[in-house]
């Protein structure tokens, strides 16, 4: 016989399969639509970068050489530059200094210019690997800047990050407090307040002025400007910044991000919070009063991994902050700490909705079953056996659902040999043979669709999987067998040349679940070819199956080379389970003579009535039957 070719509608079938996939691997790789509008906005910020640096040349900055209080003579020239600010040079810590506060979880370093945190290290945590002996720094280096652009009565425009604050640091209680004064006079002043509590990483942070009512012009807001330059802080600079992005929350505690790209921008209202999100590291402006909007620009550095290994991202954030009676008060907290859900869950800010755990039902699965029943287990055990443990539960309880498909298909197997006689008896007729199908299906007892549906449900799971493992920070820099990092890829060789979508390395997970996929899809293809014949005008599903056994593993290879070692073991294990699973209900529970037997009772029977979906079906091919009966007739 001749063997049948390729047709149209299997490669048709074939696209949306792998399409389908490819989405759920790369759901956030932008469109051309994005690319353009992206490009649009670079050049819109060009040119604002090019006005505000015009504008710079108009602006007043602080001369080197402060004055003293007794220096008359220099003090006037400061105040043709500075105005009533001069003042503020003319005190003894108008100087490079710093003030360093710390507590069990971090330290930060201030300085007297700018009056703004220049450096913020995280005592707990080592970055890149376990023992780099390097503390995880999320600002130095003036990687980062907060400056507040003061629009004086005599027409000035001077930058707060030039100018000097006075420091004094006292404590309340276990709490230190230090305030950052930038004097106009006495009792004159715009003070940054830092609140640092024990253990927290948590840090109070208030913005108020008193008696710059003659001093500022009140007529608009302030603009306050916070830009991060985000550092790298794990192994793979690629995979870090697939995760690092800005999230907000805003209008009544929804949550937004500003999304990946080479440049992209929001303009939220209303907003309560900014995270400059890293991938398991956050810094969060919060405030309590709203900003009324925001600017939002998030600028991917990452052009070259082999070459741009040290910044993912650069993070700007600018917003207003109003006056109220001629002075500005808010009341806000910095947020400097690890990515992970339950830390931020505890501060009750909704802080956690940062983590991309997913929409609707993915998200809910995640934080409903995989966050709650993962961290019982991680706590009494290692995270790696945690992992096999968790993997195994969820499977045992997806179980019913696998037998359900299967069962499905032992039916469709069974009356295969009948649907294929149709086929053969009403060849020239195709309209025919599906309406005597689907008469046989409802007289067998038997849905066709029942085998769809159980692997519906089971998609919800599988894909909250990929949003929970990457997300999972309890994973960052713990060990399993030759992985030394779940949260990072098991690199097991290291190549001496780069592949375009795999790497310079090859890791050992990704292949273990290539092969249970594969071992796992040639043991189902041979029943799912023989439950589901092939229909007049469908795609040749026993050709698509036989091209996915190995398109699947291949995508397995080449995606998860450079994903986290975690997700790759959770699908080894989950493939493996199902692998055991199938083996037993086809081997031990699933009797197909019984079955057989059934079916033909069932014929006996009065024919069930259709469901709604059916009898719609039955009615649509019964209409087309009769326009081609009318037709012919013409």
């Amino acid at each position: 016989m001749e063997e049948k070719k390729f047709d149209l509608n299997s490669i048709i079938g074939f696209v949306l399969i792998f399409g389908i996939l490819i989405w759920i691997m790369y759901q956030n790789q932008p469109s051309d639509k994005e690319i353009a509008a992206e490009k649009a906005k670079k050049e819109l910020v060009a040119k604002q970068e090019a006005q505000a640096k015009a504008d710079k040349t108009k602006t007043a900055v602080l001369p080197v050489a402060a004055a003293t209080p007794g220096d008359t003579v220099q003090l006037a020239q400061l105040q043709k530059t500075l105005g009533g600010f001069a003042y503020s040079a003319t005190l003894p810590s108008a100087k490079e200094s710093f003030t360093t506060i710390e507590n069990e979880k971090m330290i930060l370093k201030i300085a007297n210019k700018g009056g703004y945190i220049v450096e913020a290290t995280l005592k707990e945590f080592k970055k890149f690997e376990k023992n780099s002996g390097q503390l995880v720094e999320l600002i130095k280096d003036n990687n980062a800047n907060l400056n507040i652009q003061l629009q004086t009565t005599d027409n000035r425009t001077l930058n707060s990050k030039d100018l000097y604050f006075e420091p004094t640091l006292t404590k309340v209680g276990a709490d230190q407090v230090l305030s950052m004064r930038l004097k106009a006079g006495a009792n004159e002043f715009l003070e940054y307040k830092y609140i640092l509590k024990p253990n927290d990483y948590l840090v109070g942070f208030d913005i108020r002025s008193q008696g710059l009512n003659k001093v500022l012009n009140s007529s608009k807001p302030l603009d306050l400007v916070w830009d991060l330059k985000t550092y790298r802080n794990e192994k793979s600079i690629s995979y870090e910044n697939r995760y690092a992005e800005i999230y907000y929350n805003y209008e009544d505690g929804k949550e937004n991000y500003v999304g990946q790209g080479t440049l992209k921008e929001e303009n939220p209202e209303k907003v309560d919070y900014i995270a400059f999100k890293q991938h398991f590291f956050t810094t969060i402006l919060q405030t309590n009063t709203s900003f009324e909007k925001a600017h939002l620009v998030s600028e991917n550095l990452v052009k070259d991994e082999k070459i741009d290994t040290v910044f993912t991202k650069q993070f700007k954030a600018t917003v207003p902050l109003a006056f109220t009676n001629g002075e500005v008060d808010y009341k806000m907290s910095w947020y400097f700490g690890p990515s992970d859900y339950k830390v931020l869950k505890s501060f009750d800010k909704k802080f956690e909705k940062i983590i991309p755990l997913g929409w609707g039902i993915f998200g809910w699965i995640n934080r409903l079953i995989f966050i709650p029943l993962f961290g019982f287990l991680s706590s009494y055990i290692a995270y790696g056996i945690a992992i096999i443990i968790f993997t195994i539960l969820i499977k045992l309880a997806m179980s019913p659902i696998t037998y359900k498909s299967f069962l499905s298909q032992a039916k469709m197997k069974v009356l295969r040999p009948e649907i294929t006689e149709l086929g053969e008896k009403f060849k020239k007729d195709p309209m025919k043979k599906q309406q005597e199908t689907m008469k046989l299906y409802n007289k067998a007892g038997v849905n066709p669709m029942a085998g769809c549906i159980p692997a519906l449900i089971q998609l919800p799971f599988m894909y909250a999987s990929f949003q929970f493992f990457p997300s999972a920070f309890e994973l960052r820099q713990k060990s399993f067998l030759w992985a030394d990092d779940l949260s990072s890829f098991d690199s097991v060789v290291k190549l001496p040349f780069h592949i375009p979508l795999y790497g310079d390395h090859i890791s050992l997970f990704p292949i273990l679940a290539a092969i249970a996929i594969f071992f796992y899809m040639k043991m189902t293809s041979g029943d799912q070819q023989m439950a589901a014949p092939q229909q007049e005008g469908m795609p040749d599903m026993a050709k698509m199956m036989k091209i996915m056994i190995y398109v699947s593993p291949l995508m397995m290879l080449i995606f998860f080379n450079s994903y986290g070692a975690g997700l790759s073991l959770y699908n080894f294990i989950s493939n493996l389970i199902t692998i055991g699973i199938m083996f037993v209900i086809k081997n031990y529970i699933v009797d197909t003579d019984k079955i057989h037997d059934q079916i033909q009772e069932n014929k006996l029977k009065e024919p069930k009535k259709p469901s709604k979906f059916q009898q719609r079906l039955q009615d649509v091919m019964e209409q087309q039957e009769a326009a081609k009966a009318q037709n012919k007739k013409k």
